[in-house]
């Protein structure tokens, strides 16, 4: 029985591990995201620093991705930054990659 146990702590290790690096993946991409956007708007330094913290942040509001489109979205419509919906998400989805590639790599 004890080979069976093991099997299954192994199994949930590596979903818990899995799960840290997803979280932390998905941190990297909102801040990648920030400092994208802070770009966009022309925000640079410690500001564009601030900002993708803020970015960052903006994720704990609900679950997806959503919280986040809807803060980048409206803050690049504030800054009269013309940029569609469609290539939002996509940058949004090329920058989780990247960032997930980041993270596998430090570890």
């Amino acid at each position: 029985m004890t080979g069976m146990d093991d099997r299954e702590k192994g199994f949930e290790n590596k979903f818990a591990h899995d799960q840290q690096l997803e979280f932390k993946a998905n941190a990297r991409r909102n801040k990648l995201l920030g400092l994208w956007a802070a770009d966009l708007m022309g925000i640079t330094g410690d500001e564009a620093e601030a900002y993708a913290k803020t970015v960052v942040v903006s994720d704990f509001e609900e679950a997806g991705d959503d919280d986040v489109f809807r803060k980048v979205r409206a803050d690049l419509d504030a800054k009269s930054v013309e940029l569609s919906d469609h290539l939002l998400r996509h940058k949004m989805d090329e920058l989780m990659a990247t960032a997930r590639e980041q993270v596998q790599n430090e570890g």
